[in-house]
C-alpha cells in the first residue's frame, strides 16, 4: 500500500490483525481433536464432582441437618453466591489482555476445589458452631472461587471450541458426566449419608467430589494446548474499564439478555428450597435425598443430547426458551403435588430446564458483540447473577420461614414468566447478529 494513501500505517495494522486471526483459525483446526477431547475429559468428571455439591438437593439437606433452620438454607446458598459476585469483573480484568488464560484458569480451578475440601475437613474435625461458620466461610470461598474460574474457563472455550461445535460439546459433556454424576448422587444419599460413611457421610460425599473434580483439572492441565490470542485489549486500571460497562449494555440485544438472564437467576433461589418442601411432604432423608438427585441429575443430563445439538442447529434462544418453559411447569406440579409420583416428576422437569438454562445462557453470553470484550461481557453478567443470587436465598429463607412456600413460589413463577417475555420479545438469536 502506497504510504501516501495510508500515512498512519493503518493498513498494515489492519493486515496484521488478519493474520494473526487466520494463524489463529488454523491452530485451533489443527489441536481441535485434542482441545475437544480435554475439554470434555475436564467437564465430565467436573461436572461429576460440582454437582454433587450445586444440585439442589444435598447442600440444602446438609444445612438443613446443621441448624434445622430454612433460614440458615438461605443464608448458606446466598454466600455461595455472593462469593461468586466479588469475583468476576476481576478476573476479566486478570484475563483481557492476556496471550494465554490457561495458567489463571487452573490457579483458580485449584484453589476453587481445595474450598471443597475444606468442607470436608470441616465436617469429620468440627462441631457444632465451629462447623458451622467454617462450612459458612467455605461456602463464601468456593463462590469467590467459582466466580473467577466461570469467566476463565468459558474464555477459554470460546478461544479453543469453534462456535458450531459448542453446543455438541456442552451437551454430550453435560450427558455423560450427568449420567455418573446422577448415580453417585443416588450413591451419596443412599450409601454415604444414609450409612454414615467415614463417621460423616457428607464430609464423604465433599471428598469425593474433591477428588473427581481435581482429577478433571489434571486433565486439562496436560491436555490443552492454547493459541495466543488474535485480539486483545490493552491493560487499563480496573476502574477505568468498569466505567465502559455501558458501552457493553449498547447493544440492545444484549442489555435485554442480561435482563433475561437477571429474572431467570432470580426464579432460581427457590431451587435450594425444592428440597426442603418435598421433605415437608414425604420425610427428609438420605433416601429421598438420594432419590431426587437422581431424577434431577438424571433427566438434566438426558436432556443434554437434546440441548446441545438443538442449540448448534438453531442457536441458543430457543434452548433457553424451552428450558424455561420446562422450569414452570415443574414448579406447577410441585405446587400441587400431594404424593411422591408428581414431586418426583416436578424434579424432573427441573432438571431438564436447569440443564437448558445453564447451556443456552453460558453459550448465548459468548456470542453477543466483539470478541475482545468478551471477558467483561461474561463478568458482567456473571456479577449481576451474582448479586441477586447472593441475596435472592436469604430473602426467600426468611419468606419461608415466616409466611410458608406459597409467596416464594409465586416470585419464582413470576420472575420466570418475565424472563420468558424478555426472550422471546426483545433479544434477537446472537449468532444471526453480524459481529464487528
Amino acid at each position: 500500500m502506497d504510504p501516501l494513501e495510508d500515512p498512519e500505517g493503518l493498513g498494515d495494522t489492519a493486515s496484521a490483525q488478519q493474520r494473526a486471526l487466520a494463524d489463529h483459525a488454523r491452530f485451533v483446526d489443527e489441536n481441535l481433536t485434542r482441545n475437544y477431547r480435554a475439554n470434555f475429559i475436564h467437564g465430565v468428571l467436573g461436572m461429576t464432582g460440582f454437582r454433587l455439591i450445586y444440585a439442589p438437593t444435598i447442600i440444602p439437606a446438609y444445612l438443613m441437618l446443621l441448624t434445622g433452620s430454612a433460614a440458615a438454607v438461605g443464608l448458606g446458598t446466598a454466600l455461595l453466591q455472593l462469593g461468586a459476585t466479588i469475583s468476576p469483573i476481576a478476573s476479566g480484568a486478570r484475563i483481557e489482555h492476556r496471550s494465554h488464560i490457561l495458567p489463571y484458569a487452573i490457579r483458580v480451578g485449584s484453589l476453587m476445589r481445595l474450598m471443597i475440601l475444606g468442607l470436608a475437613l470441616a465436617g469429620w474435625l468440627l462441631t457444632g458452631e465451629a462447623l458451622l461458620l467454617a462450612t459458612f466461610a467455605f461456602f463464601l470461598l468456593l463462590g469467590f472461587f467459582t466466580g473467577a474460574q466461570r469467566v476463565a474457563f468459558q474464555m477459554l472455550m470460546s478461544k479453543l471450541i469453534p462456535i458450531r461445535k459448542r453446543g455438541r460439546l456442552q451437551g454430550y459433556r453435560n450427558f455423560a458426566g450427568g449420567l455418573i454424576a446422577a448415580v453417585l448422587a443416588w450413591v451419596a444419599g443412599n450409601w454415604f449419608i444414609a450409612g454414615n460413611w467415614l463417621g460423616n457421610g457428607y464430609a464423604t460425599t465433599f471428598l469425593f467430589a474433591f477428588l473427581l473434580t481435581s482429577a478433571g483439572l489434571v486433565v486439562l492441565k496436560t491436555m490443552i494446548r492454547e493459541p495466543p490470542a488474535p485480539v486483545s485489549r490493552p491493560q487499563i486500571p480496573l476502574r477505568d474499564r468498569i466505567r465502559e460497562f455501558p458501552e457493553l449494555l449498547a447493544d440492545r440485544d444484549f442489555a435485554n439478555f442480561l435482563g433475561a438472564q437477571s429474572f431467570s437467576t432470580m426464579a432460581r433461589v427457590g431451587a435450594p428450597f425444592w428440597t426442603v418442601y418435598a421433605g415437608g411432604l414425604l420425610g427428609l432423608d438420605g433416601a429421598l435425598i438420594g432419590g431426587l438427585s437422581f431424577v434431577f441429575l438424571g433427566s438434566d443430563t438426558v436432556s443434554n443430547i437434546v440441548w446441545g445439538p438443538m442449540g448448534d442447529r438453531f442457536g441458543f434462544r430457543i434452548v433457553y426458551a424451552l428450558s424455561l418453559l420446562c422450569s414452570i411447569a415443574g414448579v406447577v406440579l410441585l405446587i400441587f403435588a400431594e404424593a411422591a409420583a408428581p414431586v418426583y416428576g416436578s424434579f424432573v422437569l427441573l432438571g431438564f430446564g436447569g440443564s437448558g438454562w445453564l447451556l443456552a445462557a453460558s453459550t448465548m453470553v459468548l456470542e453477543f458483540g466483539r470478541t475482545e470484550d468478551t471477558p467483561m461481557r461474561l463478568a458482567l453478567v456473571t456479577t449481576v447473577e451474582g448479586i441477586i443470587a447472593a441475596s435472592g436465598p436469604v430473602l426467600a429463607g426468611v419468606v419461608v420461614a415466616a409466611w410458608g412456600f406459597t409467596p416464594l413460589f409465586a416470585l419464582v413463577l413470576g420472575a420466570l414468566a418475565i424472563a420468558l417475555l424478555l426472550l422471546v420479545f426483545r433479544v434477537r438469536e446472537p449468532r444471526n447478529l453480524a459481529k464487528d
